[in-house]
């Protein structure tokens, strides 16, 4: 799972690089442009953390993995959600805060894979 993790950050931190110059060029409207922006700073840091638990994973065993899901899954729920009702005025309803309640279960997993390592 470690290359998982490692690659799948990689892929959400080219992608939030994309979307801040996206939404830097392209999203006039101050409203949606904040929206993005924070959809843009959550993605950014939580490739961070996925690289990280990659980079973990050997030592932190299957709460890393399990933190590794959480960040995956939250990143597109949240994100995508947030993404989607800026930039085209659909909201997905319980996502957001379901993929935000993720992330921060990813954190918690994390955390315990540090005090659980071998």
């Amino acid at each position: 799972m470690q290359r998982l993790w490692i690659g799948f950050g990689a892929l959400a931190g080219f992608a939030a690089v994309a979307m801040a110059a996206f939404a830097a060029h392209g999203v006039g409207d101050p409203v949606a442009l904040r929206i993005v922006s924070n959809g843009v700073r959550m993605q950014g840091w939580h490739a961070l953390a996925l690289l990280g638990t990659g980079l973990w994973v050997p030592r932190g065993g299957r709460l890393a993995d399990a933190a590794g899901a959480a960040f995956a899954v939250g990143l597109v729920l949240f994100c995508g959600s947030v993404y989607s009702l800026a930039l085209a005025g659909i909201s997905w309803g319980i996502l957001a805060p379901t993929g935000g309640t993720l992330l921060m279960i990813g954190w918690l997993l994390l955390g315990a894979s540090a005090l659980r390592a071998r």
